[in-house]
C-alpha cells in the first residue's frame, strides 16, 4: 500500500500571511505548527490555519507541487484556497475526523 504525501497552505487569517509545505503526515505536521513545535516562519507569524491541501501518491509529486505553489503570485493562491474554501476555514477539524 503507498502512503500519502501532502502539499498544504496555512494562513494567520484570511488573505493573511500563507505559508506553503510539504509532509507525509499532516495531521501530525499541522498539529506542530499549531502548537509551535518547530521554530521559525510559521511560529513567528502566527501561521496555523489550514486553509487547503492536496493529496499526492508520491513525496516526489508533492514537492513539485509545492514549489510551483510557492511561485505564485499572492492573488493565485486566494483563488486557488476559496475555490474549495471561500471564508477560509481552519481544516484541521476535518482532517482529524
Amino acid at each position: 500500500m503507498s502512503k500519502s504525501h501532502f502539499t498544504y497552505i496555512l494562513a494567520n487569517k484570511h488573505r493573511g500571511t500563507m505559508y506553503t509545505g510539504v509532509t507525509n503526515d499532516l495531521v501530525r505536521r499541522i498539529y506542530e505548527h499549531k502548537e509551535g513545535v518547530v521554530p521559525g516562519f510559521t511560529e513567528k507569524y502566527s501561521v496555523k490555519r489550514l486553509v487547503y491541501f492536496e493529496v499526492h501518491s508520491s513525496i516526489e509529486v508533492a514537492i513539485k507541487r509545492e514549489k510551483k505553489i510557492k511561485k505564485w503570485k499572492r492573488l493565485w493562491k486566494f483563488e486557488l484556497i476559496e475555490k474549495d474554501n471561500p471564508d477560509w476555514n481552519d481544516l484541521y477539524p476535518t482532517i482529524l475526523e
